[in-house]
């Protein structure tokens, strides 16, 4: 997972640097096209799309059936717990130190379950994101082949502290508009 996160972030450095040489060059060499660059915001644009409704239900509904399992579990690892505290000055050492393994496994296990359900639950959110993810990319690049740009950059979390107005051009509203057009076509 690290390592094809590392591969993302390296393919992003280079697609950078190679439009920063470009520019360069054109610059350099006094070429009068110019090179514009689009951006905008991925996840405003993905709050505007109604699919997120149903993708944030489905999830909601899941995390629930999830929650409700690990108070359960808690709830039954508790009430072993108590009934171990109640009873531990009367059993046997041997017995005493089988209940505190059992509570220990008893505890270790929630722990992993905890853990495993927000992976799994990450996952499905990962897996119901995607063909949103990929129509709202297309979108972009619809606009962005339109609007003839380079590249397009995504604002979100401050990754772009500047961009240059005079050679750049915010696409959100087109995208939207593309978005717009498209659900009703459906």
């Amino acid at each position: 997972m690290k390592n094809q996160q590392k591969k993302q972030t390296d393919k992003r450095w280079a697609v950078l640097v190679a439009l920063f040489i470009a520019h360069c060059s054109l610059f350099i060499s006094g070429a009068s096209a110019q090179v514009f660059i689009g951006y905008l915001s991925h996840d405003s644009i993905l709050k505007t799309m109604p699919q997120l409704i149903i993708v944030e239900a489905e999830m909601d509904s899941l995390r629930q059936a999830y929650e409700k399992e690990m108070q359960q579990v808690e709830k039954d690892f508790n009430e072993k717990y108590e009934a171990f505290l109640e009873g531990r000055k009367d059993f046997p050492r041997t017995i005493m130190l089988k209940r505190q393994t059992e509570l220990q496994q008893l505890l270790e296990r929630n722990v992993k379950f905890k853990e495993q359900s927000r992976r799994e639950l990450a996952a499905i959110r990962r897996q119901k994101m995607a063909p949103l993810t990929a129509i709202l990319k297309e979108a972009i690049a619809t606009v962005a082949r339109q609007q003839r740009l380079v590249v397009v950059l995504n604002t979100d979390s401050n990754a772009c502290p500047f961009i240059e107005p005079e050679m750049s051009m915010d696409i959100t509203q087109e995208v939207l508009q593309l978005l717009s057009k498209q659900e009703g076509e459906e």
